[in-house]
């Protein structure tokens, strides 16, 4: 452990008469006996001298932890301190109801986007996957900018553009340099109002898409949790996937495209994002000049009015058993995006936690849950997992495990269920919460992550909730809120079960539907 610098070792290493006891006998180490007594005060500020003295030879010397620990004392910063430092996100709204957010960072490096609030809930039947069509004619020429000049320009500047589209959200957004903004935010307004369409194009894109869709079957966590989204809501629009049937990339046509692109390409529910090296009044300028053309009026007044997706406790098994893992998801319906509930639900779903096979520490993992896959060894992975939506959302667990261990697993997931309704203590709280904020801090680890959160919130929330809020929402959570909240979701209630692969030993749906509550006397 290193040394304190008020620790009396240290006080006696650089006041000592004597040089430095150091037994390595290379030339570096002679550069670093021969330096002088130094006061504990220059200590810290003369150390990076000795570092480059020393970095050709192995640091083995008991010094070393000493002086960085030093340095790095003078540096540290508080967790809250931290949090309260946090830069500002600043939020303008143009006369046609598009609004700009934006975080300075003053990097050199910024990510800019658009958020869009369209997705595949806001489909038909019959143009199912249209958004995720979009997402790929979106790079393949404006009409200003054929295909081959978009990306010359996109290249010339190093920068790197991308796309996604979700069931409630699309998004079209660029990293670059910061002294490319203005280019950026020129070419997105292209990409997102201007795209060509060509009828070419669509016709060599539908190879492209349905060979993306046989990609995806391949993948049996997402096969696995389309189902769940389907059979979960199942006859409404939640239930749509996001990359749609095949039939819909087969038959999609250029006017349904642009139907699509009419009818939810407005300016009020658009979010013209930036994180990083940013201005934001350079930026709200630059939204101006390209966006201010976007229109918020509907034809006819038809604004879209998204319809109640209902829940519904069923399931879904694709039985297969040629693959070697059985791939299983459990959810309940959870809270929306704006529910206060979803603080002390994301706290129980830090407090299952997640498990794979190549986690370290074996039967000492915190999570009792993956205490008891690893000593039991009951599946190769399991994570607990809330997807939120605008006005509903899943709380479930999904996990992969052998055909023989699939009723074990299952008994100890709702056991875990149980547990966060009847008898979660302060102590599982508390290393929840540590979690829940160690994961939510983490994932702002860049420009990109830092936007997207920025776009996502200004369109589920209306404002970018800052770190320092989640922070104290996270704290306020208790045992017994936990508790509340769980059975509130949780206890007693129908489940929705999705299964592929070697599922014989699944339970009956009666009987896990039996294991949402316990009878205790």
């Amino acid at each position: 452990m290193p040394l304190l610098a008020s620790s009396p070792e240290v006080l006696q290493l650089c006041s000592a008469k004597t040089p430095f006891p150091i037994k390595d006998k290379s030339p570096s180490a002679e550069k670093v006996k021969s330096l002088p007594k130094l006061p504990l005060k220059d200590v810290a500020q003369k150390h990076q001298l000795w570092v480059s003295a020393t970095s050709s030879s192995s640091f083995s010397h008991p010094m070393m932890p000493i002086l960085l620990s030093l340095r790095r004392g003078q540096a540290s910063v508080s967790y809250a301190q931290s949090l309260s430092g946090a830069p500002e996100t600043r939020l303008t709204t143009l006369d046609n109801g598009l609004r700009v957010a934006s975080e300075e960072t003053g990097h050199a490096t910024c990510t800019v986007g658009l958020w869009i609030g369209a997705g595949s809930r806001y489909e038909s039947e019959k143009n199912n996957g249209a958004g995720f069509f979009l997402e790929h004619m979106a790079f393949k020429g404006t009409k200003k900018h054929p295909q081959t000049a978009l990306e010359q320009q996109v290249e010339s500047m190093g920068a790197h553009l991308s796309a996604y589209t979700s069931r409630e959200h699309t998004a079209y957004y660029m990293k670059t340099l910061t002294k490319d903004l203005p280019k950026a935010v020129e070419l997105l307004s292209e990409v997102v109002q201007s795209c060509s369409l060509n009828e070419a194009e669509i016709e060599q894109q539908r190879s492209v898409v349905l060979r993306e869709l046989e990609e995806v079957e391949s993948n049996l966590q997402e096969v696995c949790l389309d189902l769940l989204h389907a059979t979960a809501f199942q006859g409404t629009a939640l239930g749509h996937s996001v990359l749609g049937p095949s039939s819909s990339a087969r038959n999609l046509t250029r006017q349904d495209l642009v139907d699509y692109i009419n009818s939810h390409y407005k300016a009020p529910r658009m979010v013209l994002a930036a994180a990083g090296g940013v201005s934001h009044d350079e930026l709200v300028g630059l939204a101006k000049s390209h966006f201010s053309g976007v229109s918020f009026e509907y034809e006819g007044d038809a604004v879209p009015v998204l319809s109640p997706c209902r829940f519904t406790g069923s399931e879904v098994r694709m039985r297969d058993d040629a693959f070697p893992l059985a791939h299983i998801a459990i959810a309940v319906e959870g809270a929306s995006a704006a529910s206060p509930d979803i603080v002390p639900l994301m706290v129980a779903n830090a407090i299952i936690g997640s498990y794979d096979l190549t986690y370290g520490g074996g039967k000492h993992l915190s999570s009792r849950l993956a205490r008891l896959a690893v000593e039991d060894n009951l599946c190769h992975s399991f994570q607990a997992f809330h997807s939120s939506y605008s006005d509903t959302g899943l709380l479930g667990i999904y996990f992969v495990a052998d055909k023989n261990n699939i009723d074990d697993m299952m008994h100890w997931s709702q056991n875990a269920w149980m547990n966060l309704c009847t008898t979660v203590t302060e102590s599982d709280v508390a290393r929840g919460r540590n979690a829940l904020k160690a994961s939510l801090v983490g994932q702002l680890n860049g420009t990109t992550p830092i936007c997207d959160d920025i776009g996502r919130h200004i369109l589920n929330y209306g404002r970018r909730i800052p770190i320092a809020e989640w922070d104290a929402r996270i704290d306020a959570v208790t045992p017994k809120m936990v508790r509340d909240i769980c059975c509130k979701y949780i206890y007693d209630k129908c489940p929705a079960v999705a299964a592929v692969g070697p599922i014989e030993q699944l339970p009956d749906y009666n009987r896990m539907r039996s294991a949402m509550y316990w009878l205790r006397f």
